[in-house]
């Protein structure tokens, strides 16, 4: 059995060894899909050693120049932590991220992204993110390789996909990573032309936003209702701006 819509996403991983390892995870879990942003050294004859036979993983591996391009399709995107972050996402265990993987991936793909074995995720990374996923370790020794990071959540998703004998079933077309990004774009657009943001210091706020809309998982009719609110916003005031002037 495999699960075509489901990718697992590394992010500039240094060491090829463990881009291997990670394949060798997934094709253990009957995943398939694997993505490499900006990758250090690849492909390498170490990766493929380490691959140990999921040689199919590696060859067919997507590479980016960025996360936005790797989830552009993605109605669910999910970034792997190591530790807990002093800004809150909505914060998963394994498990959790399993149901909602197996919920989500028969409309589109859904991504679990894993970030740098030194640094893991930048916040720019993180506002690409609905959820966070975090491996739950002893407090005394948290260091989790990314391979193996890789294999016990992919391990979750295939045993939740196994009992469930579906793909997930879900009411409505989710909005993809590009959409999303489409749709912040425009309110971060709207929200400065009517006043409500003040650049450069509404960095904060625009992040507090994007977890706020994440969390709501948004679908395509949302996004379209959303936009065309703040078109209309952005209407109201270019009315209102003329009237006055003509006072």
């Amino acid at each position: 059995m495999k699960y075509k819509n489901i990718r697992i996403v590394l992010i500039e991983t240094s060491h090829p060894g463990n881009i291997g390892a990670a394949a060798r995870a997934m094709k253990n879990m009957c995943l398939e899909q694997l993505c490499l942003v900006n990758p250090k050294d690849f492909p390498s004859v170490v990766a493929t050693a380490r691959a140990s036979g999921a040689d199919d993983i590696l060859a067919n591996a997507q590479i980016c120049s960025s996360l936005a391009e790797a989830v552009s399709d993605c109605s669910v995107v999910i970034g792997a932590s190591a530790r807990l972050r002093s800004v809150e996402w909505p914060l998963l265990n394994p498990r959790e991220c399993a149901e909602i993987v197996s919920r989500e991936v028969v409309q589109a793909p859904a991504a679990i992204v894993f970030g740098r074995e030194d640094s893991g995720l930048s916040n720019d990374e993180l506002d690409k993110c609905q959820y966070l996923v975090h491996i739950p370790t002893n407090p005394e020794f948290q260091s989790l390789n990314i391979a193996a990071s890789v294999q016990v959540i992919s391990y979750e998703i295939y045993l939740q996909l196994l009992e469930s004998r579906t793909e997930g079933v879900s009411p409505a077309e989710r909005a993809t990573g590009e959409e999303m990004e489409g749709f912040y774009a425009h309110l971060e657009a709207a929200l400065t032309e009517i006043g409500f943001l003040k650049p450069p210091s509404c960095q904060k706020l625009l992040r507090r936003l994007r977890r706020l809309y994440n969390r709501a998982m948004l679908d395509k009719t949302d996004i379209n209702i959303l936009r065309g609110v703040l078109s209309a916003a952005e209407g109201k005031k270019y009315a209102w701006d003329a009237r006055k002037k003509s006072k």
